[in-house]
């Protein structure tokens, strides 16, 4: 009987195991270029961000925190995005 046991948590637990790796690999992405969220090009003074594909050429102001115009648009994105959900 405790050799069954023994057995049955094996499986049990090398299922729990696979689900949690492959949750983290579904999770983890793979560091493409085309993840990327937000591009700075320091020699252009330009910041891109690439989910909404807005830019922005006031690099200075951008990293001395004014982020207002880059917040409302991602604002006014992710609106859009969820009404878009509900729609459907």
């Amino acid at each position: 009987m405790r050799l069954l046991r023994s057995r049955l948590y094996e499986i049990e637990k090398q299922k729990r195991d696979s689900q949690i790796a492959n949750e983290r690999k579904s999770q983890v992405g793979s560091g493409d270029r085309s993840e990327k969220i937000r591009t700075y090009n320091y020699p252009q003074g330009r910041i891109t961000d690439h989910r909404i594909g807005m830019n922005v050429y006031q690099f200075e102001d951008f990293l001395n925190g004014n982020l207002d115009e880059m917040i409302d648009n991602l604002i006014a994105a992710d609106r859009a995005e969820r009404l878009k959900g509900e729609e459907e």
